[in-house]
Protein backbone atom coordinates (compact mmCIF):
# COMPACT_ATOMS: atom_id res chain seq x y z
CA UNK A 1 0.00 0.00 0.00
CA UNK A 2 1.34 3.54 -0.80
CA UNK A 3 0.33 6.52 0.90
CA UNK A 4 0.50 9.69 -1.16
CA UNK A 5 1.63 13.16 0.43
CA UNK A 6 4.21 15.06 -2.30
CA UNK A 7 5.82 11.23 -3.10
CA UNK A 8 4.49 8.24 -3.53
CA UNK A 9 5.28 6.18 -0.48
CA UNK A 10 5.36 2.80 0.88
CA UNK A 11 3.81 1.94 4.35
CA UNK A 12 6.22 -0.94 3.93
CA UNK A 13 8.95 -2.61 2.13
CA UNK A 14 9.14 -6.25 1.12
CA UNK A 15 12.69 -8.19 1.68
CA UNK A 16 12.99 -10.93 -0.41
CA UNK A 17 15.88 -12.74 1.73
CA UNK A 18 18.24 -14.05 -1.70
CA UNK A 19 17.13 -14.48 -4.93
CA UNK A 20 17.19 -17.48 -6.23
CA UNK A 21 18.17 -19.58 -3.38
CA UNK A 22 14.49 -19.37 -1.94
CA UNK A 23 14.66 -23.26 -1.02
CA UNK A 24 18.09 -23.06 0.52
CA UNK A 25 17.66 -20.61 2.72
CA UNK A 26 16.93 -22.37 6.04
CA UNK A 27 20.20 -24.27 5.50
CA UNK A 28 22.26 -20.70 4.76
CA UNK A 29 20.24 -20.01 7.79
CA UNK A 30 22.44 -22.31 9.91
CA UNK A 31 25.74 -20.52 9.28
CA UNK A 32 24.73 -17.43 9.34
CA UNK A 33 23.05 -17.85 12.96
CA UNK A 34 25.80 -19.74 13.98
CA UNK A 35 28.50 -16.89 13.21
CA UNK A 36 25.91 -14.43 15.19
CA UNK A 37 26.26 -16.74 18.47
CA UNK A 38 29.61 -16.80 18.00
CA UNK A 39 29.61 -12.88 17.55
CA UNK A 40 27.97 -12.51 20.88
CA UNK A 41 29.82 -14.83 22.55
CA UNK A 42 33.09 -13.66 21.77
CA UNK A 43 32.88 -10.31 21.80
CA UNK A 44 30.62 -10.20 25.00
CA UNK A 45 33.45 -12.16 26.63
CA UNK A 46 36.34 -9.47 25.02
CA UNK A 47 34.60 -6.73 26.40
CA UNK A 48 33.99 -8.17 29.76
CA UNK A 49 37.79 -8.85 30.29
CA UNK A 50 38.99 -5.97 29.45
CA UNK A 51 36.64 -4.06 31.70
CA UNK A 52 36.95 -6.21 34.38
CA UNK A 53 40.94 -6.42 34.36
CA UNK A 54 42.36 -3.01 35.80
CA UNK A 55 45.35 -4.01 34.21
CA UNK A 56 43.78 -3.57 30.65
CA UNK A 57 42.47 -0.62 30.82
CA UNK A 58 45.06 0.56 28.24
CA UNK A 59 44.22 2.57 25.22
CA UNK A 60 44.90 -0.13 23.01
CA UNK A 61 42.48 -2.46 24.91
CA UNK A 62 39.97 -0.22 25.35
CA UNK A 63 39.91 0.90 21.39
CA UNK A 64 39.84 -2.76 20.95
CA UNK A 65 36.70 -3.04 23.72
CA UNK A 66 34.96 0.08 21.73
CA UNK A 67 35.41 -2.14 18.50
CA UNK A 68 33.95 -5.02 20.28
CA UNK A 69 30.75 -3.46 21.51
CA UNK A 70 30.10 -1.31 17.98
CA UNK A 71 30.33 -4.95 16.29
CA UNK A 72 27.61 -6.49 18.44
CA UNK A 73 25.21 -3.81 17.58
CA UNK A 74 26.92 -3.66 13.89
CA UNK A 75 25.66 -7.22 13.96
CA UNK A 76 22.21 -7.15 15.75
CA UNK A 77 20.79 -4.28 13.13
CA UNK A 78 20.61 -7.23 10.18
CA UNK A 79 21.10 -10.66 11.86
CA UNK A 80 17.84 -10.75 13.16
CA UNK A 81 15.68 -9.79 10.42
CA UNK A 82 17.07 -11.95 7.91
CA UNK A 83 16.94 -14.83 10.52
CA UNK A 84 12.96 -13.96 10.83
CA UNK A 85 13.34 -13.88 6.73
CA UNK A 86 14.89 -17.56 6.26
CA UNK A 87 12.85 -19.51 9.10
CA UNK A 88 9.57 -17.33 9.15
CA UNK A 89 8.64 -15.52 5.84
CA UNK A 90 9.29 -12.65 7.63
CA UNK A 91 9.78 -10.39 5.00
CA UNK A 92 7.29 -7.23 5.81
CA UNK A 93 9.61 -3.91 7.24
CA UNK A 94 8.08 -0.85 8.48
CA UNK A 95 9.06 2.25 6.01
CA UNK A 96 10.05 3.77 9.12
CA UNK A 97 11.74 0.39 10.39
CA UNK A 98 13.78 0.12 7.06
CA UNK A 99 15.17 3.86 7.60
CA UNK A 100 16.47 2.95 10.82
CA UNK A 101 18.04 0.01 10.43
CA UNK A 102 19.77 1.53 6.89
CA UNK A 103 20.90 4.36 9.36
CA UNK A 104 22.38 2.48 12.22
CA UNK A 105 23.84 -0.44 9.99
CA UNK A 106 25.90 2.25 8.13
CA UNK A 107 26.56 4.48 11.09
CA UNK A 108 28.12 1.77 12.74
CA UNK A 109 30.41 0.70 9.79
CA UNK A 110 31.45 4.21 9.81
CA UNK A 111 32.12 3.70 13.27
CA UNK A 112 33.69 0.68 13.33
CA UNK A 113 36.32 2.56 10.35
CA UNK A 114 37.14 5.35 12.81
CA UNK A 115 38.08 2.82 15.82
CA UNK A 116 40.45 1.18 13.28
CA UNK A 117 41.67 4.08 12.23
CA UNK A 118 42.51 4.73 15.79
CA UNK A 119 44.25 1.66 16.39
CA UNK A 120 45.87 2.55 13.74
CA UNK A 121 47.04 5.49 15.36
CA UNK A 122 47.93 3.81 18.24
CA UNK A 123 50.25 1.52 16.50
CA UNK A 124 52.03 4.43 15.33
CA UNK A 125 52.72 6.39 18.47
CA UNK A 126 53.26 3.21 20.27
CA UNK A 127 56.01 2.38 17.27
CA UNK A 128 57.57 5.77 16.13
CA UNK A 129 56.83 7.66 19.11
CA UNK A 130 57.02 5.08 22.04
CA UNK A 131 58.22 7.92 24.79
CA UNK A 132 55.07 10.16 24.28
CA UNK A 133 52.71 7.56 23.93
CA UNK A 134 51.66 7.79 27.17
CA UNK A 135 51.54 11.59 26.98
CA UNK A 136 49.15 11.26 24.13
CA UNK A 137 46.73 8.29 24.08
CA UNK A 138 45.28 8.75 27.30
CA UNK A 139 42.23 6.96 28.71
CA UNK A 140 40.43 10.23 28.71
CA UNK A 141 41.51 10.32 24.74
CA UNK A 142 40.34 7.22 24.12
CA UNK A 143 37.31 8.32 25.60
CA UNK A 144 37.05 11.10 23.17
CA UNK A 145 37.58 8.62 20.08
CA UNK A 146 34.64 6.89 21.07
CA UNK A 147 32.83 9.76 21.41
CA UNK A 148 34.33 10.94 18.05
CA UNK A 149 33.48 7.66 16.23
CA UNK A 150 29.46 7.85 17.59
CA UNK A 151 29.41 11.49 15.94
CA UNK A 152 31.33 10.89 12.75
CA UNK A 153 28.81 7.99 11.79
CA UNK A 154 25.59 9.72 13.73
CA UNK A 155 26.85 12.93 10.99
CA UNK A 156 28.07 11.29 7.77
CA UNK A 157 24.36 9.11 7.86
CA UNK A 158 21.88 11.50 9.00
CA UNK A 159 20.98 12.74 5.56
CA UNK A 160 20.39 9.76 3.87
CA UNK A 161 16.88 9.16 5.90
CA UNK A 162 15.73 12.70 4.70
CA UNK A 163 16.92 11.95 1.21
CA UNK A 164 15.45 8.71 0.97
CA UNK A 165 11.52 10.07 2.00
CA UNK A 166 12.25 12.21 -0.73
CA UNK A 167 11.91 9.78 -3.26
CA UNK A 168 8.72 8.14 -4.90
CA UNK A 169 8.28 4.28 -5.36
CA UNK A 170 5.77 4.07 -7.93
CA UNK A 171 6.42 0.58 -9.26
CA UNK A 172 7.74 -1.69 -6.62
CA UNK A 173 8.14 -1.65 -2.77
CA UNK A 174 10.38 -5.18 -3.01
CA UNK A 175 13.74 -4.90 -1.88
CA UNK A 176 15.78 -7.54 -3.26
CA UNK A 177 17.96 -8.09 -0.20
CA UNK A 178 18.06 -9.32 3.64
CA UNK A 179 17.93 -5.91 5.00
CA UNK A 180 17.65 -2.14 4.41
CA UNK A 181 21.28 -1.34 2.49
CA UNK A 182 21.30 2.51 1.39
CA UNK A 183 22.08 1.72 -2.36
CA UNK A 184 19.47 -1.48 -2.39
CA UNK A 185 16.72 0.61 -0.85
CA UNK A 186 17.25 3.73 -3.55
CA UNK A 187 17.38 1.44 -6.88
CA UNK A 188 13.77 0.55 -6.70
CA UNK A 189 12.78 4.36 -6.52
CA UNK A 190 10.74 5.29 -10.05
CA UNK A 191 12.46 9.22 -9.32
CA UNK A 192 15.97 10.51 -10.16
CA UNK A 193 18.17 9.18 -7.38
CA UNK A 194 21.02 11.06 -8.53
CA UNK A 195 21.55 13.42 -5.61
CA UNK A 196 21.15 9.71 -3.43
CA UNK A 197 24.09 8.02 -5.07
CA UNK A 198 25.97 11.02 -5.13
CA UNK A 199 25.82 10.94 -1.41
CA UNK A 200 26.39 7.54 -1.52
CA UNK A 201 29.95 8.17 -3.43
CA UNK A 202 30.86 11.23 -1.39
CA UNK A 203 30.52 9.70 2.10
CA UNK A 204 32.44 6.64 1.03
CA UNK A 205 35.13 8.63 0.09
CA UNK A 206 35.08 10.89 3.07
CA UNK A 207 35.16 7.60 5.45
CA UNK A 208 36.28 4.92 3.89
CA UNK A 209 38.98 6.04 1.21
CA UNK A 210 40.37 8.64 3.95
CA UNK A 211 40.76 6.15 6.64
CA UNK A 212 42.61 3.93 4.58
CA UNK A 213 44.82 6.31 2.95
CA UNK A 214 45.49 7.43 6.72
CA UNK A 215 46.20 3.80 7.90
CA UNK A 216 48.46 3.38 4.77
CA UNK A 217 50.27 6.27 5.60
CA UNK A 218 50.53 5.33 9.27
CA UNK A 219 51.79 1.89 8.16
CA UNK A 220 54.49 3.21 6.24
CA UNK A 221 55.88 5.16 9.00
CA UNK A 222 55.61 1.70 10.78
CA UNK A 223 57.32 -0.12 8.70
CA UNK A 224 60.09 2.57 8.20
CA UNK A 225 60.57 3.05 11.84
CA UNK A 226 60.89 -0.86 12.66
CA UNK A 227 63.50 -1.22 9.67
CA UNK A 228 65.95 1.63 11.08
CA UNK A 229 65.89 -0.96 14.61
CA UNK A 230 69.25 -2.88 14.48
CA UNK A 231 67.85 -6.02 16.47
CA UNK A 232 65.92 -8.68 14.29
CA UNK A 233 64.59 -9.42 17.18
CA UNK A 234 63.06 -6.25 18.37
CA UNK A 235 61.55 -5.78 14.28
CA UNK A 236 60.13 -9.08 14.91
CA UNK A 237 57.81 -8.26 18.33
CA UNK A 238 57.15 -4.50 16.73
CA UNK A 239 55.55 -6.02 13.81
CA UNK A 240 54.18 -8.55 15.57
CA UNK A 241 52.36 -6.20 17.85
CA UNK A 242 50.45 -4.82 14.05
CA UNK A 243 49.52 -8.37 12.71
CA UNK A 244 46.13 -8.67 15.03
CA UNK A 245 45.34 -4.71 13.53
CA UNK A 246 46.69 -5.85 9.97
CA UNK A 247 44.53 -8.80 9.35
CA UNK A 248 40.84 -6.96 10.82
CA UNK A 249 41.37 -4.17 8.07
CA UNK A 250 41.68 -6.59 5.72
CA UNK A 251 38.89 -8.51 6.81
CA UNK A 252 37.11 -5.45 7.33
CA UNK A 253 36.81 -3.08 4.28
CA UNK A 254 38.19 -5.82 1.44
CA UNK A 255 34.47 -6.96 1.61
CA UNK A 256 33.13 -3.77 2.33
CA UNK A 257 34.97 -2.43 -0.50
CA UNK A 258 33.03 -5.17 -2.67
CA UNK A 259 30.07 -4.98 -1.81
CA UNK A 260 30.18 -0.85 -2.73
CA UNK A 261 31.55 -1.41 -6.13
CA UNK A 262 29.64 -4.14 -6.97
CA UNK A 263 26.42 -2.01 -6.20
CA UNK A 264 27.80 0.66 -8.55
CA UNK A 265 29.82 -1.04 -11.23
CA UNK A 266 29.43 -5.07 -10.84
CA UNK A 267 25.95 -5.50 -13.32
CA UNK A 268 27.96 -8.86 -14.34
CA UNK A 269 28.02 -10.00 -10.64
CA UNK A 270 25.21 -12.62 -9.71
CA UNK A 271 22.64 -10.84 -6.93
CA UNK A 272 22.38 -13.73 -4.74
CA UNK A 273 26.14 -13.69 -4.39
CA UNK A 274 26.62 -10.07 -3.90
CA UNK A 275 23.75 -10.33 -1.38
CA UNK A 276 25.67 -13.48 0.42
CA UNK A 277 29.03 -11.14 0.09
CA UNK A 278 27.16 -8.34 2.10
CA UNK A 279 25.83 -10.21 4.89
CA UNK A 280 29.23 -11.91 5.18
CA UNK A 281 30.83 -8.72 5.58
CA UNK A 282 28.02 -7.58 7.82
CA UNK A 283 28.95 -11.17 10.06
CA UNK A 284 32.85 -12.04 9.20
CA UNK A 285 34.90 -9.35 10.50
CA UNK A 286 32.34 -9.11 14.00
CA UNK A 287 33.13 -12.95 14.47
CA UNK A 288 36.69 -13.09 13.67
CA UNK A 289 38.01 -9.82 15.44
CA UNK A 290 37.69 -11.56 19.12
CA UNK A 291 39.25 -14.53 17.59
CA UNK A 292 41.90 -12.54 15.88
CA UNK A 293 42.76 -10.72 19.28
CA UNK A 294 42.57 -13.28 21.26
CA UNK A 295 44.89 -15.62 20.11
CA UNK A 296 47.65 -13.05 19.16
CA UNK A 297 47.09 -11.13 22.01
CA UNK A 298 49.10 -12.56 24.70
CA UNK A 299 47.50 -10.86 27.75
CA UNK A 300 44.07 -11.21 26.57
CA UNK A 301 44.68 -14.78 26.07
CA UNK A 302 46.39 -15.38 29.66
CA UNK A 303 43.31 -13.44 31.16
CA UNK A 304 40.47 -15.44 29.11
CA UNK A 305 42.17 -18.96 30.11
CA UNK A 306 42.02 -18.03 33.42
CA UNK A 307 38.45 -17.01 33.06
CA UNK A 308 37.73 -20.32 31.97
CA UNK A 309 39.24 -22.35 34.30
CA UNK A 310 37.80 -20.55 37.13
CA UNK A 311 34.39 -21.28 35.72
CA UNK A 312 35.22 -24.75 35.69
CA UNK A 313 36.46 -24.88 39.11
CA UNK A 314 33.45 -23.78 40.42
CA UNK A 315 31.66 -26.07 38.74
CA UNK A 316 33.42 -28.76 40.14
Amino acid sequence: MFSLNQTMRPEMFILTGIPGLENVQVWISIPMCSMYLLIIFGNTMLSFIILSEETLYKPVYLLLCTLSITDVLLATTTTPKMLSIFWFSSKEIDFNACLAQLFFIHAFSMMESTILLAMAFDRYVAICQPLRYTSILTNLTIAKIAVLSIIRGSFFMAPAPFLIRRLSYCRTNIISHTYCEHMAVVKIACTDTTINQMYGITVALLVIAVDIICITISYCAIVRAVFRLSFRDARHKALGTCVPHICVILISYIPALFSFLTHRFGHNVPLHIHIILANLYILIPPMCNPMIYGARTKEIRKRILQFLNEKRFKRL
